[in-house]
């Protein structure tokens, strides 16, 4: 049977970036040096192959620090914790390693540093997003306040308008967060923003490099998990650039065929938290049912690395 020619447009960058490399990293160092098991709290990174590779190497994946023993290592996950976490494993005497991404971590010092200069927090982000709760849990309860969309700015309740900055999450859309900086300025216009943009690089450049294919291809993929938030940006990223069809899919075998049917092109990306391998099995799947002709849409290079801590480095 002839099979129907089909172009892939593969975005560059895509994939992990060097925060969730690092994370992965300590989690595999951790258990080297400490061996099975180590203990991490939360997924380490939201992307389930992951997450059950390392399982199976020996971390146990748990909730919450009182899940944890007194006497095995605990990882915090790339997304951050409050301050309340780290200050209980070392009263509990526990052996810990933070693997909260460094630009996760100057988010909170940014905000850290901002309380300190007697500025009330906002920020933007999703509630209930590990990444959120870490940062709001920087500060005491009630000094940062969370909006989610510009309507919700007219609404937050503020101590002192002259007295403000906001912080944001790192993997939000760009665009709808500029919408919410505007909504911000409007209503505020004493209000301190970050020295430099919150959103982190990879997320931007994930996001830029959709925009740019977002018009050449009839649908969209991108490879990622229902709970990452960078991945779900990409989908809305794509549809709002003009991809008719936009699907977040975690392996090849979820992929929605008939809603492809018809189809002559397809844009490929991957969140920051999905390995290559499942950007290949896509691919795979794809030449399985077409004769396949790929493109690269590059906008960027990245060759951002990030250290492990110094205990992983160090001898036993």
């Amino acid at each position: 049977m002839t099979k129907s020619p089909l172009t892939l447009y593969l975005a560059a960058p895509r994939g992990f970036c060097a925060g969730v490399d690092r994370a992965i990293k300590i989690v595999e160092m951790a258990l080297e040096k400490w061996g099975a098991p180590v203990y991490v709290r939360h997924e380490i990174v939201h992307n389930k192959f992951v997450v059950d590779g390392l399982r199976d190497k020996g971390a146990v994946f748990v909730e919450e620090l009182a899940d944890c023993p007194e006497d095995r290592p605990v990882i915090f996950s790339a997304h951050g914790v409050p301050k309340s976490v780290p200050a209980e494993a070392s009263q509990r005497q526990m052996v810990y390693v933070d693997a909260t991404c460094p630009l996760v971590s100057k988010v909170h010092i940014e905000a850290q540093r901002h309380s300190d200069n007697g500025l009330q927090m906002i920020m933007i982000g999703h509630a209930g997003h590990p990444e959120t709760i870490g940062t709001m849990g920087q500060l005491p309860e009630g000094e940062v306040l969370l909006v989610e969309t510009p309507a919700d700015v007219a609404h937050v309740d503020v101590r002192d308008p002259e007295k403000l900055a906001y912080v944001t999450q790192t993997t939000l859309s760009i665009d709808d967060t500029a919408e919410i900086v505007a909504a911000l300025r409007a209503r505020f216009p004493a209000i301190v923003g970050p020295h430099k943009e919150d959103i982190c690089y990879a997320t931007t450049n994930r996001q830029e490099a959709v925009k740019a294919m977002a018009q050449k291809c009839d649908a969209l993929l991108v490879v990622g998990a229902p709970n990452s938030s960078n991945s779900r940006r990409l989908v809305e990223v794509g549809a709002k650039n003009g991809c008719r069809y936009s699907q977040l899919v975690q392996r090849a075998e979820n992929i929605d065929w008939r809603a492809l049917e018809g189809i002559e092109s397809v844009g490929i990306t991957a969140g920051a938290s999905a390995p290559e391998v499942l950007v290949t099995e896509v691919i795979d799947a794809f030449r399985a049912r077409y004769d396949v002709t790929i493109e690269t849409v590059e906008t960027a290079v990245e060759n951002v690395e990030f250290k492990v801590p110094r205990v992983l480095r160090e001898p036993a």
